[in-house]
């Protein structure tokens, strides 16, 4: 399974630490960047190429890290097929993974520490989805589009 993770400039170095982690525990991971501390750079970019090569591999995960978590889950959330969480805690991850299958995992640089995040993305990479007809059904809804204009 591939883990793709991506920052902004505020959540870089808990990336890089997450990304050491993961890797020193056996996941095959990917980085999307940010690569470098750029003052003012946008949540966007990483969010987008996470999304995008999630979205290509269903077994794959996502994981972002923006100051507050919010931009990357928004922005992440737009894809169809993307089911983006913001989890603060590992009994949150449990619930976006076991609930609402979500396969990006989006965390706050600015409110966890390093072990916090190594805690809540270890639960949600090895937490399963139980797969229910409600929530199957729910899911699927969530890929419908419609314009509301």
């Amino acid at each position: 399974m591939n883990i793709y993770l991506g920052a902004d400039y505020k959540g870089l170095e808990r990336k890089n630490s997450l990304l050491s982690f993961l890797v020193e525990h056996g996941y095959q991971t990917i980085d999307k960047g940010a690569f470098e501390y750029h003052e003012g750079d946008d949540f966007n970019d990483p969010a987008i190429a996470v999304a995008l090569e999630v979205r290509k591999d269903p077994e794959a995960f996502g994981i972002l890290i923006c100051d507050s978590a919010h931009g990357v889950t928004i922005q992440a959330n737009r894809f169809k097929g993307i089911r983006a969480a913001h989890c603060e805690t590992p009994e949150s991850a449990i619930l976006a993974r076991e609930h609402d299958n979500a396969n990006v995992l989006c965390l706050s640089a600015h409110s966890m520490n390093d072990q916090t995040i190594q805690e809540i993305a270890s639960t949600f990479i090895n937490t399963n989805f139980v797969e229910l007809e409600r929530r199957v059904r729910r899911i699927k809804r969530l890929d419908e589009r419609e314009d509301y204009d």
